[in-house]
């Protein structure tokens, strides 16, 4: 069960990497969910986390604690990092705010594509010294990141430098205004669990879906750690994918099926 939210601590829930890939574009949700006492029986009840009322079913990473939900195998501290590079007004352009759940029209979704570009266009920004993106202060932000809070308890500071991997795949959803579709939370477990209620779970990588990890063979939606964007299934072994909090930045890795629960799917424009 998710604790008090606590900073994020270097190595925990990480392995080597075994198919790393440095990929960089010319372009350019997780916080530890600290779910108290009755609050990871009530973080499985909500269908419906991302509409107007609020969700308690859907958190991401409590901050800083990396419960089961957010935490990336290749995470590690890196050295002095370049704050500038996160700056929120930085990275690609904000696209329309996302339009109510279940009132997207054909003609207004995304492709997957246009959804794996934005993600790459991220590759590259990094933490600053002290534990921070500009993924974690948007999210910190939003109106749902007080429904976390109330939820899972803890302090909106300790979204701050908490796990991000999540956040960072709220953020992509929010800025191409797909928000209903690829949810906003920074708790993997919850994020999964949703996808999973509203029928959109599977275990067929496709080009935008999103993938959930858990290390060392996990295969139960609790023992996911980790999250990011499906950019191809390289075989039946393999794929290729967009994550946040990986190195401690925006990164592309190749996985191996063996790490992978399962996929969310958007219902992106074809």
């Amino acid at each position: 069960m998710p604790g008090a939210h606590r900073k994020k601590t270097p190595g925990r829930h990480r392995k080597a990497s075994p198919l790393p890939l440095t990929w960089r574009t010319t372009g350019g949700l997780i916080v530890g969910a600290a779910v108290l006492g009755t609050a990871a029986a009530t973080a499985q009840a909500s269908v419906l986390p991302f509409g107007s009322a609020p969700a308690a079913s859907t958190a991401a990473h409590a901050p800083g604690k990396k419960p089961s939900g957010g935490s990336s195998k290749d995470s590690s501290k890196d050295g002095a990092r370049k704050a500038a590079r996160n700056d929120p007004g930085k990275g690609a352009p904000r696209k329309p705010a996302a339009k109510a759940p279940g009132k997207s029209s054909g003609r207004s979704r995304p492709t997957a594509a246009e959804a794996i570009e934005l993600a790459r266009s991220q590759v590259g920004v990094e933490e600053d010294g002290g534990g921070e993106t500009k993924f974690q202060k948007w999210y910190m932000r939003t109106a749902r990141a007080k429904e976390t809070l109330a939820r899972d308890g803890g302090s909106l500071s300790a979204y701050g430098d908490a796990n991000w991997c999540d956040m960072f795949v709220s953020w992509v959803g929010e800025q191409i205004g797909f928000r209903d579709q690829i949810g906003s939370d920074a708790w993997t477990v919850a994020h999964a669990r949703w996808f999973r209620q509203q029928g959109r779970w599977g275990t067929e990588p496709r080009p935008g879906a999103i993938v959930f990890y858990a290390w060392d063979g996990g295969k139960d939606v609790t023992d996911i750690r980790h999250v990011g964007m499906v950019i191809k299934k390289i075989d039946d072994r393999t794929i290729e994918a967009v994550e946040g909090n990986t190195g401690n930045a925006v990164q592309v890795k190749k996985r191996s099926a063996d790490d992978v629960v399962g996929y969310g799917y958007p219902a992106y424009r074809s």
